[in-house]
């Protein structure tokens, strides 16, 4: 693909993790320096400032096979067809495999329960995996059995058809009953691991919220994604000053109610299926420990 620099100064590896979707930087100077990105038709390096204007091609390679162990892990399937599977996934259970999770994510119990059912359009890693939540995230997760399927399941994340909607507690009150966070984030500039609002290198974010149920100190919202950034929910909740209880990456720094963790549950997901365009809406009920906590919350008055 040919990409266009448009931020002058703006190093080539960031220019390239930025426009790349699912590239993260590491994986964008891995390519530099293998010589799948040019610049103006020329080899270049990582750290090559951009002009406005100058033509970066990027190729990226075919998958390699690797061996991902299938193995029996218990999945919550709430839908399936011969197109998708909608799984109800556990907080603390990985998506798919990285560094200290190779044999214990959501991919290898897939491959056990799935075999070769699974697309791979996203690679060898991530057989079938159209968007992901986060590890201490609960809920559904939509996941493609074909090609087909993919394809259309990732084209309507990208025109924000797919709806998904979150359960979340928050710390503090709020005056209003409903609002949107619209702001960009982006990688963070220091530790990398984070995500933050911020104007640099940063794609659009929106999030509509709305109150569930208030208590002392805490908020039971609803919160319904417009854009799917990584960590998106928590980062926008920490930036308006309401932290999701438990988040100590992005609120606060010690457990609060028993909880070292994100309360964030997926528990709605509606899209338009892949082979006939009927809608199909998926709920998941809200988990034990969401449950223990809004319990907690009722007794505190």
């Amino acid at each position: 693909m040919i990409l266009t620099a448009d931020i002058p100064g703006e190093r080539l590896d960031a220019f390239v993790a930025r426009v790349c979707d699912g590239l993260t930087r590491s994986a964008a100077q891995k390519l530099i320096e293998q010589g799948a990105v040019t610049r103006n038709g020329r080899p270049a390096k990582k750290n090559d400032k951009l002009n406005t204007g100058d033509a970066v091609e990027v190729t990226i390679p075919e998958p390699k096979e690797v061996d991902i162990v299938a193995k029996e892990i218990p999945l919550d399937i709430v839908y399936e067809d011969e197109d998708v599977v909608v799984i109800n996934k556990p907080k603390g259970l990985v998506v798919h495999p990285a560094a200290g999770h190779q044999d214990d994510t959501l991919v290898n119990g897939l491959l056990y329960a799935l075999g070769d059912e699974l697309s791979g359009i996203n690679g060898e890693l991530r057989p079938g995996i159209v968007h992901r939540i986060d590890k201490d995230t609960s809920g559904l997760l939509a996941v493609a059995k074909n090609d087909l399927a993919h394809t259309v399941l990732a084209s309507q994340l990208k025109d924000h058809s797919m709806h998904r909607t979150y359960e979340a507690i928050v710390c503090g009150s709020f005056r209003e009953d409903s609002g949107t966070v619209d702001v960009p984030i982006g990688r963070h500039p220091t530790d990398r691991k984070k995500m933050c609002v911020t104007q640099r290198n940063s794609k659009e974010a929106v999030t509509h919220w709305e109150v569930v149920k208030r208590y002392r100190g805490y908020t039971h919202i609803r919160c319904r994604l417009e854009t799917g950034r990584t960590h998106q929910i928590r980062v926008h909740m920490a930036h308006i000053g309401h932290p999701i209880l438990g988040d100590m990456v992005y609120g606060h720094k010690k457990p609060e109610l028993g909880q070292d963790s994100q309360c964030l549950h997926a528990g709605a997901l509606c899209f338009r299926h892949p082979r006939d365009g009927r809608p199909v809406m998926v709920l998941a009920p809200l988990p034990d420990y969401f449950k223990e906590v809004l319990e907690k919350l009722e007794k505190m008055g």
